[in-house]
């Protein structure tokens, strides 16, 4: 089952296939016990691991990403434990339409180094709740602690008879194996993808102490290394100061056009077009030091005010370290243009996150915004996993908001229920070229 950098991508699929088959002829009580025996493990190993993933990765902290863990098993295992996954699970008898949930097939997840356990626990449960075998993808520099994750999720689903090979794991594909597994025919689903680029708008409306200390117990969470934390902070002119007054006294440092051109570079290897992976969820004082800015020792969040968005601009970029880029804008307008403009440079359509008091511009920034989640006076690297500052369902990083329904295929089984209003319609109607839609539609609805 260990994973090396070249593997037989047919032979893995294969197995995947073979499981698939024998998950299809598991009923929900028997998939439930699966579910169970691997959100009790998972949640068990949620400290060992979470210390495994510091020390091989060395990014952010082992407290974080216990608590990381811990939503990952316990929040997402609540929320999916009494939902239904197997055979009918809705029947309408007016309409005669009778749903069943089927499995998609065989899963790969690929998974990042900034969150190596949490993720693999997520889609191991959503997987198999759904009845679908898992790859799990691990990468170079996290390789053991996600492998030690799935085999541990592995172990206790076959002390329920779940299938032989229904978890797999490789690890540091070779790209052209990597290639074949994803586009491989057998292969349902890939779940993965970038980890966004976060704005943060504080609205003049909001509670601006409320506002700040919630950006700083998000942004500062494994040391900016949650992929939903808060890499943009937008305000209006008018609370700027306040604002700035707020984040000092909670360690931020404000950096000067100097320190802000060192950073830059010091953060992204321009002739690369890369980030520096050694700024990665280290603490701000470290970076600070790297990047030869002079900073208290006790300094908690590098804060860069920049002018635009784009390449010329590398901290307007996701950065998933304690960095913030800060702009001041005059109005709700500029700052939801600019948000847009943001959280397009990362990979958009993950997660917004908005302080404000004036429901109106709260509807109207989400109608703007291209991300599925909007997340409304919380802390965005917890508020955008759900279940814990808000009711949406928990999902991890993995696409957008990828849960358990998204791993089902409904099939819908309809009985005969002959459209009376349709078959009335005389068949000349429907050949007369002179009849157009506003006529065919009076005639359509006659007598209903």
């Amino acid at each position: 089952m260990m994973g090396t950098q070249n593997v037989n991508v047919e032979a893995l699929m294969r197995k995947a296939a073979a499981a698939a088959a024998v998950f299809g002829e598991l009923d929900q009580a028997h998939t439930d016990r699966i579910v169970r025996a691997v959100f009790e493990a998972g949640y068990g190993q949620r400290v060992r691991l979470a210390k495994m993933a510091e020390e091989e990765t060395g990014i952010g902290r082992w407290q974080d990403k216990a608590v990381l863990n811990a939503l990952a098993t316990l929040l997402v295992y609540e929320d999916i434990k009494d939902l239904k996954t197997v055979g009918v699970v809705s029947q309408d008898e007016a309409r005669g339409i009778v749903e069943i949930a089927q499995p998609l097939g065989p899963i790969l997840a690929v998974v990042p180094v900034t969150s190596p356990t949490a993720t693999v626990l997520f889609a191991i449960l959503i997987a198999l709740k759904t009845r679908n075998p898992i790859i799990v993808a691990a990468q170079r520099g996290a390789a053991r602690c996600s492998i030690e994750a799935a085999k541990a999720c592995y172990e206790a689903a076959l002390q329920e008879d779940a299938p032989d090979d229904c978890v797999q794991w490789v690890m540091d594909l070779a790209q052209e194996d990597l290639q074949k597994l994803t586009t491989h025919e057998g292969l349902a689903l890939v779940l993965g993808g970038s980890s966004g680029n976060v704005p943060v708008y504080i609205e003049r409306s909001a509670d601006v102490p409320f506002a700040v200390a919630q950006i700083c117990l998000s942004k500062l969470f494994d040391n900016g290394a949650a992929c939903a934390s808060e890499r943009a902070l937008v305000v209006e002119s008018c609370i700027a100061e306040q604002v700035e007054k707020e984040l000092k006294k909670r360690g931020a440092c404000f950096l000067d056009e100097d320190q802000v051109c060192r950073l830059a570079e010091t953060v992204w290897d321009r002739r690369e077009g890369a980030l520096n992976a050694g700024i990665v969820g280290k603490p701000a004082a470290a970076v600070a030091k790297l990047a030869g800015i002079s900073a208290p020792a006790d300094v908690a969040l590098l804060v860069a005010p920049i002018r635009g968005a784009g390449a010329e601009h590398p901290l307007s970029a996701s950065i998933p370290a304690p960095i913030l880029a800060y702009y001041v804008v005059a109005d709700f307008a500029q700052a939801a243009d600019l948000c847009g403009d943001l959280d397009g440079r990362g990979g958009s359509g993950r997660a917004v996150s908005l302080f404000s008091n004036d429901e109106a511009k709260i509807l109207k920034f989400a109608s703007l915004m291209n991300a599925e989640r909007v997340v409304v006076n919380s802390p965005a690297a917890q508020g955008a996993l759900g279940g814990l500052f808000n009711a949406l369902p928990p999902a991890l990083r993995l696409g957008d908001g990828v849960t358990v329904r998204r791993l089902l295929r409904t099939q819908r089984v309809a009985r005969r229920r002959v459209n009376a209003q349709f078959a009335a319609l005389p068949a000349e109607a429907l050949l007369d070229e002179k009849l157009g839609a506003r006529e065919i539609t009076t005639l359509y609805h006659r007598n209903s």
